[in-house]
C-alpha cells in the first residue's frame, strides 16, 4: 500500500501537472470505486469543475475542485494515478508496465490530456464531498496527526506515547488513529535507524530514544519524498515511472539477508497483521 512518501509524490505531480485543468468528461468501468454515488452522477457533478489543487492526511488524497466539492482518493494496495499527454503517451517504457494497465477511471482535461487510475485489485476507493465538510467525513475524523505535519512535534509525540504504555513501539507507529502516514516499510527503516526494536514496550523506552524514533520518522520520510517513494511492488508515480527509494533500504524486505552495519541476518515476523523487519544486533 503507498504509505506518506508516495501519496505525497503523486500530490506534488499533481499540483505541477493538473492544477488548473478543467474536467470535461470521466469514464470508469469499475462502479464500486465510487463510493455512495453512481458513475453517470459522478461524472455530472465533476465535468466543467477547474481542478484547485491536491493535498493529502496520511495516505489519504484530496483533490479539490471549483464550487466547493473535493474527490477523496485513497489508493489502497495497487492503486495509481497516472496524468498522460501528448508528450507522456510515447513513453512506452513506463506506460507499458504491467501494474500501470489496469485502467479503470479516466478523468479528461481538456484536448489532450487525461489523468488515469490504475488499480490492478480494484480495492482504491473514490469519494466526492463538499470540500466545506471534508473534515468532518468519518474516515478523516478518526485520523491521528500527519506524521509530517508541522503539528507533529516532539511534545505531541510524546503525548502520543504517553497513552499506549503498555503497546509496543511497532504497533503506535503503524495505528493510523494515532499518526497517520506510516506504514510497514517505513515502520520498519524508521525503527532500524533509531536502533529500537520493534517489540520494545512504549513505558521502556527512554526519552533519549523517543527523541531518536521522533528524528528518524522526519529523517526517514523526509528522504522517501526526495527519492519519490518505494516501489517494492506496485507503486508508481504520475508518470509511470517507480521509486527510487527501495534502492536504499534497510531491512525493509531483507529477511535472510545480511545487516548491512553488522552482518547479522535481518529478521521477519508478524506484527499488528503486517509484517515487521529488523536487525537483533543493531536494534535493542
Amino acid at each position: 500500500m503507498p504509505e506518506l512518501p508516495e501519496v505525497q509524490t503523486i500530490v506534488d505531480d499533481l499540483n505541477r501537472k493538473i492544477k488548473g485543468d478543467k474536467i470535461t468528461d470521466f469514464w470508469s468501468d469499475a462502479p464500486k470505486s465510487l463510493k455512495n454515488i453512481t458513475v453517470e452522477k459522478f461524472r455530472k457533478e465533476i465535468v466543467g469543475r477547474k481542478i484547485l489543487g491536491a493535498h493529502r492526511i496520511g495516505k489519504n488524497m484530496f483533490i479539490d475542485l471549483s464550487g466547493g466539492k473535493t474527490m477523496y482518493i485513497h489508493l489502497k494496495m495497487t492503486g495509481h494515478l497516472l496524468v498522460k499527454d501528448q508528450r507522456t503517451m510515447n513513453n512506452e517504457q513506463y506506460f507499458s508496465d504491467r501494474v500501470n494497465q489496469y485502467i479503470h477511471h479516466i478523468w479528461t482535461l481538456g484536448k489532450n490530456k487525461t489523468l488515469e487510475f490504475s488499480d490492478m485489485r480494484k480495492f482504491a476507493k473514490i469519494v466526492l464531498l463538499d470540500t466545506k465538510t471534508l473534515k468532518e467525513y468519518k474516515d478523516i475524523t478518526t485520523l491521528g496527526v500527519d506524521a509530517m505535519s508541522p503539528d507533529f512535534t516532539f511534545a505531541k509525540f510524546q503525548e502520543i506515547l504517553n497513552k499506549k504504555q503498555k503497546t509496543p513501539v511497532g504497533i503506535v507507529l503503524m495505528d493510523q488513529n494515532l499518526i497517520a502516514g506510516i506504514g510497514n516499510i517505513y515502520r520498519s527503516e524508521i525503527l532500524f535507524e533509531a536502533g529500537i526494536l520493534p517489540e520494545r514496550l512504549i513505558k521502556d523506552l527512554s526519552n533519549k530514544e523517543r527523541k531518536e524514533i521522533y528524528k528518524y520518522i522526519k529523517i526517514v520520510l523526509n528522504k522517501a519524498i526526495k527519492l519519490r517513494g518505494t516501489s517494492d511492488s506496485d507503486y508508481r508515480d504520475t508518470s509511470g515511472a517507480p521509486g527510487n527509494f527501495h534502492k536504499v533500504l534497510k531491512v525493509y524486505r531483507r529477511e535472510k539477508k545480511k545487516c548491512q552495519k553488522c552482518d547479522t541476518i535481518i529478521v521477519r515476523k508478524k506484527m499488528g497483521g503486517r509484517s515487521v523487519f529488523y536487525c537483533t544486533k543493531c536494534q535493542r
